[in-house]
This record gives C-alpha cells, sequence and structure tokens, in this order.
C-alpha cells in the first residue's frame, strides 16, 4: 500500500494554519519512508523546516533512561527491585520504601519538580543556567508525596532525575556515557545526544519559540541541565524511529519487559517502563512525547515497529497539542 503522502503533508499544513513556527515528522511503513515538513525554521527567515533536522526531544528521553536502567538489570549491576535507598542514601524521604521499577513507571508518589518551574518569563531569564540534578530533587522534597509507594500513577519528572543519579552511582560512569554506549554508538545514532552544558544544536534546526510580554522569543539555544536525564536529549526523526525500532524488536532489551503497563489517568493510555501504549481507533502504538520550552515530539510506533511516526513541532502561537490529537490526525485515523 502506497504511503499516505497527501495526507500527511496536509496534516503537516494544518499544524502550521493552527499557529505552530514549523513542524517536521519522519513516517515509515515497512520499508517505505516519507520524510516531510511545513512552516519557517526561522520566524525572521523565509528558509522551510527541514525535515531532516535536529531538535530538543524534551521527555523521549525517558525511554532512553529506562533503556539503560533496564541493560544495567540485565548485566546484574542493579535491580528493578533495589530501593532508591541502596545506591543514593539519603536522597529522598523514605527512599528505603521506593524501589526503581516504581520510579521508572511513575508510581513512586514523589512530586513532579517542574511544577515549580518559574513561568515563560522566568524560563527565558535563566535558560542559560546549569542546573544540578539535586536542586530538582530538593524542589521535589519540598513537598510532601503525592501518595504512598505503589498506591497510584502520577507522571513525575523527579523519578527519571533519580534514574539518571543511580545509573551514575551504579556504573561509576557519566548518565551521558552510559546513554552513549547503551545505545548511541550500539545503534549509529550520531545525531541523538544528551545536551548538557551545550545551548548550541547542530544545523540544520528549526528555532522554537516562548511568548513573553507579547513577543515571542527565540529558545533555540538553551541549558538543558535542567531537564538532564527526564528531558535533556537532542535528536532527529530518523534517529528517534531506528532507537524505537531497535527497542520494540528487542535489540537493545527484552520489549516484553518495557510494556509490562500500570494504568494512568486516561483510559485510553497506560505507562509501562519508560514508555506508554496509547491506544488510538482501531490501533494501538508505543512510544513517548516531549516538550520542553518552545519544542514538542511525539514518537509513536506499532508494537512490532512495522508502522512508525515521530513529529517535532516548534511552537509560536499555538500551546503544544494533545498527544491523541495529534496521532489521529498524522494517521488518519
Amino acid at each position: 500500500m502506497p504511503l499516505p503522502e497527501q495526507h500527511l503533508q496536509t496534516a503537516l499544513d494544518s499544524m502550521i494554519a493552527a499557529g505552530a513556527a514549523g513542524v517536521l515528522a519522519q513516517y515509515r511503513d515497512g520499508d517505505q519512508v516519507w520524510n516531510g515538513a511545513s512552516g519557517v525554521a526561522q520566524l525572521d527567515s523565509p528558509a522551510p523546516v527541514d525535515p531532516t533536522g535536529s531538535f530538543r526531544a524534551g521527555s523521549i528521553t525517558k525511554t532512553f533512561t529506562a533503556t539503560v536502567v533496564l541493560q544495567l538489570a540485565k548485566e546484574g549491576v542493579l535491580d528493578l527491585a533495589d530501593s532508591v535507598e541502596r545506591w543514593l542514601p539519603g536522597t529522598v524521604p523514605d527512599g528505603d520504601k521506593i524501589t526503581l521499577l516504581q520510579l521508572l513507571n511513575h508510581t513512586s508518589g514523589l512530586y513532579n519538580y517542574t511544577n515549580d518551574l518559574p513561568d515563560y518569563a522566568g524560563l527565558v531569564r535563566e535558560r542559560f543556567l546549569h542546573r544540578e540534578p539535586m536542586e530538582a530533587i530538593s524542589t521535589a522534597n519540598s513537598h510532601e508525596p503525592l501518595f504512598a509507594p505503589g498506591d497510584g500513577w502520577s507522571y513525575s519528572n523527579t523519578n527519571y532525575i533519580l534514574l539518571g543519579l543511580v545509573i551514575e552511582a551504579a556504573t561509576g560512569n557519566s548518565y551521558a556515557g552510559e546513554v552513549d554506549k547503551g545505545i548511541l554508538s550500539r545503534l549509529g545514532l550520531r545525531q541523538t545526544y544528551v545536551s548538557g552544558d551545550d545551548t548550541t544544536m547542530p544545523e540544520p534546526h528549526a528555532h522554537g519559540y516562548l511568548p513573553v510580554d507579547g513577543e515571542l522569543v527565540d529558545m533555540a539555544e538553551l541549558n538543558a541541565t535542567q531537564a538532564w536525564a527526564a528531558g535533556a536529549l537532542v535528536s532527529t526523526a530518523a534517529d528517534l524511529n531506528r532507537f524505537y525500532a531497535a527497542l520494540l524488536t528487542g535489540e537493545l532489551v527484552d520489549p516484553r519487559e518495557l510494556r509490562t503497563t500500570v494504568p494512568t489517568d486516561a483510559d485510553n493510555h497506560q505507562y509501562g517502563l519508560g514508555i506508554s501504549r496509547l491506544s488510538l481507533p482501531g490501533l494501538e502504538v508505543w512510544g513517548h512525547s516531549g516538550g520542553i520550552h518552545g519544542y514538542a515530539t511525539w514518537s509513536y510506533h506499532s508494537a512490532d515497529a512495522a508502522r512508525q511516526l515521530t513529529v517535532s513541532l516548534t511552537t509560536a502561537e499555538v500551546d503544544r497539542p494533545e498527544t491523541y490529537d495529534v496521532l489521529v490526525s498524522l494517521l488518519g485515523l
């Protein structure tokens, strides 16, 4: 069956009509691949978005973090039943009751530190500041847990900052180094990296914006250490599709472990170990979404990775669309 190229292009164009600055996508169905884009890479320039360009992937980083943790568990370096206290003594209250598994699937009950981030004006002022992981943990610790470990589900970036620290404690290596060793070098993902203190992105890339006092502020350059193991990844659509294909077909870890899900606060959404299962009309997909300061990304795939879709949108006069709506529109469901 031929790729629905015209439908995909029309769907991307509609996102620009709704107020996005730019959008790109790669859709794969078997051996057929379509790369497309709409809008401009930068608002003060007519240059179009390059569909092969780099972008900030936000929380899609969590799937990479979870993959490294599962690899270390398979090697016997750690165990998913280990407590946070086992690896990070005294880091969080009741750390002896929270397991690594509960961090992975967001059942720890820990407060989400990003709920306390400043408004857009504050984000703009602070966008070049370096942040240590323990700053995020301290913010979370200033709030009571939402529930006892294992007694509920609540998405929390704090969980994945802790997992990044566990990876470093268990290996003696940097988090970025373990991501490179376990995933990037292994798969040849040369356009994907944990950005750290590097505030720039490789060319070509589109520019995302935040509205502040009636003006749009370019956020393409920022220090993403505030997001670290929860959201600091830079990647491309092609690299993310390659990653999820390898992940879901068993090249990196046992995909059955990843797909052990718990219910969330939405009937059509369940969460596994760093990966989501989303039920669409007539189709079940696996993947993750991500958002960070002017960038929104969605990367979702059939369970066998035969059909794959990765989309990156740069915001301007539009809020980040809902994952369900984006996928239904682009897949024509």
